[in-house]
């Protein structure tokens, strides 16, 4: 099955997850700020730690700029698990449906044995959202082992927030 590109420029649909310190939290809708969303495939994946470690250890450059959402399809009690053996600084939102997935244009992967995981999962995505609810940037992966560069990904994006550069991508 393909996945459809998610359509940058437009306003995407309001999705909330649940999050583990600060209840629902939404994207799409209207806000102050603009938001970085990250998607990661879940506790079962080494390389995503070591993105959100990296994640973590940068979080004050980010969070001057724009809220953070990072979020998964792994249960409450993988997300609390996660949490307890990482600790990070970020809150961590979880129960991401294979649906919101989809509309983000994740790419979405099966597990390859009960030891990985036991369902549906995404694939990595980071995505800029303005504070209308518009798609700005979109990038997403079909594997675990393709992140962006963290340092490059805050320039740019503080580039469009200062510049408000408009939306690439939609010739």
């Amino acid at each position: 099955m393909s996945t459809p590109k998610p359509n940058v420029g437009e306003v995407i649909g309001e999705m909330t997850f649940q999050s583990l310190a600060n209840g629902p939290v939404s994207i799409g809708q209207p806000k102050d700020r603009w938001t970085m969303l990250f998607v990661y495939r879940g506790k079962h994946c080494p390389r995503c730690k070591r993105f959100l470690n990296k994640l973590n250890a940068v979080l004050p450059s980010w969070t001057e700029h724009m809220d953070i959402v990072v979020v998964s399809g792994d249960t409450k009690e993988k997300a609390e698990a996660d949490m307890a053996e990482f600790g990070w600084d970020f809150d961590l939102s979880y129960g991401m449906t294979v649906d919101q997935m989809r509309a983000l244009g994740l790419y979405v992967s099966e597990p390859l044995s009960e030891a990985e995981t036991t369902s549906l999962f995404a694939e990595p995505g980071a995505f800029g959202i303005r504070p209308d609810g518009s798609m700005m940037l979109v990038d997403i992966s079909n594997g675990p082992a393709a992140r962006p560069d963290l340092e490059e990904l805050l320039d740019g994006m503080i580039f469009n927030i200062t510049n408000d550069r408009p939306v690439r991508g939609t010739a």
